[in-house]
């Protein structure tokens, strides 16, 4: 497969800037904007698929790394370890989903990762769409042997996704956290920040055993800038939330992901 090496079509003093919108549109949603990231590295930093990706999963990691101490003002961390059944059950899944799916990503031809990467934006539209800012639910399982088993199949789903994705997986995770566990939703936004860090860390290891790996040494001071700006925009997103209305907020975001999702699919 080629998944050669490229260099951004912009300046390092871009990256900043570039991470502080991607940011700021995941502080909106309460997210770390990791999905529109991606397409932004591939679209207008002209990185190859494989090299996105990683890229993406290293700044994702530290934008995660700094929002775990961040959100423990407002939901304590001894609420977040008496969950540690879910965290426990989801991750069960979501390690080895994460490590399949770096796995495959870094045997895929190019093409095939643009499509599938494609395919996954779409998705996260969806999701985006018909399932952020709903309320606590009642658990769609009961507790037992099924629901624990849902949430090994739901982890595992989850894993794939995030790592071909290089994504944090938290649009995907409180769903699912809401849905079949019946958690509230903020505290299905700390229980899901604690789900992702060992997730992202197990195909991070996966994809250090790639050549394309060495993408994060030739541009660690772009990465370390792109995500310096995207912890600056997720903060300044989340003081604007409230302000832009929902109505019109997750059908915009939305569209931007559909919108990258072509433009990925036609990437060459």
């Amino acid at each position: 497969m080629n998944h050669s090496a490229s260099n951004p079509s912009q300046s390092k003093a871009s990256a900043f800037v570039g991470g502080g919108l991607v940011g700021t549109l995941g502080g909106l949603i309460g997210l770390g904007g990791a999905e529109f990231r991606l397409p932004l590295l591939i679209g207008f930093y002209r990185f190859a698929a494989l090299e996105a990706v990683i890229l993406n999963k290293a700044m994702s990691l530290v934008v995660v790394a700094f929002a775990l101490p961040f959100r423990t003002q407002a939901v304590p961390v001894a609420q977040v370890l008496s969950h540690w059944p879910v965290i426990l059950n989801l991750l069960a899944g979501s390690l080895i989903g994460a490590w399949c799916g770096a796995s495959w990503a870094t045997r895929m031809r190019s093409d095939l990762l643009y499509r599938i990467i494609a395919i996954l934006l779409v998705g996260m539209a969806v999701v985006l769409w018909t399932s952020h800012g709903a309320g606590s639910h009642q658990a769609l399982l009961q507790p037992g042997p099924v629901q624990i088993a849902g949430g090994v199949v739901a982890g595992f789903a989850i894993g794939v996704v995030a790592a071909v994705m290089g994504v944090a997986g938290g649009e995907l995770l409180i769903p699912t956290l809401t849905l079949l566990f019946g958690v509230d939703l903020k505290l299905a936004g700390s229980l899901s920040l604690a789900i992702s860090l060992p997730t992202m860390l197990a195909a991070f290891a996966r994809y250090s055993r790639d050549q394309s790996f060495s993408v994060l040494v030739r541009h660690r001071g772009f990465a370390g800038l792109m995500a310096a700006g995207s912890i600056v925009g997720a903060y300044l997103g989340g003081l604007l939330l409230g302000i832009v209305p929902t109505g019109l907020l997750l059908p915009l975001l939305a569209a931007i992901l559909l919108i990258s999702a072509v433009k990925v699919w036609r990437h060459k």
